[in-house]
């Protein structure tokens, strides 16, 4: 089980790159906050049908869940907003490396300190390692940008 959520999960991130580079293009076009609205429109609207057609019944709902808990969905406003401005000028590879990066350095806090309820996972030389190393790939997938537009120049 545990390696089909790690499956779904790079296939998650790899729709998350397609996204990125469709919404740069289509936000260069439209505007960055009508793309925007456009990406959280349809999504509205595909999450209603699958929750149409195939959620069960809960017994609790969103209204008496603690409302701390209901900010996670405001979130994603600022990702896609921030995603189709930086994609626009500094690419795909680069623009998704560093959310990568800013994702695994605030989930390694939160997973120390058990913030948002969330069980207390330690910090590791391992997990620094990680860390380190996406700092190491963001840092070379810039500057090979950075080359390729001088390049071009």
């Amino acid at each position: 089980m545990t390696i089909l959520m790690i499956m779904l999960a790079v296939i998650g991130g790899a729709l998350l790159s397609i996204q990125a580079a469709v919404n740069g293009q289509l936000g260069n076009k439209v505007g960055v906050f009508r793309c925007a609205f456009l990406t959280f429109s349809i999504g509205a609207l595909v999450t209603a049908l699958l929750i149409f057609y195939f959620d069960k019944g809960h017994d609790l709902t969103l209204m008496d869940m603690p409302k701390w808990q209901l900010l996670g969905a405001m979130c994603g406003v600022p990702y896609i907003v921030i995603m189709v401005f930086a994609v626009q000028r500094i690419g795909v590879a680069v623009s998704t490396v560093a959310v990568i990066f800013g994702q695994l350095l605030m989930s390694m806090l939160i997973d120390n300190f058990g913030w948002l309820n969330n069980q207390e996972l330690p910090f590791s030389i391992n997990r620094i390692a990680a860390v380190v190393c996406l700092g190491i790939a963001l840092y070379f997938i810039y500057s090979s940008n950075q080359e390729s537009q001088e390049s071009d120049s």
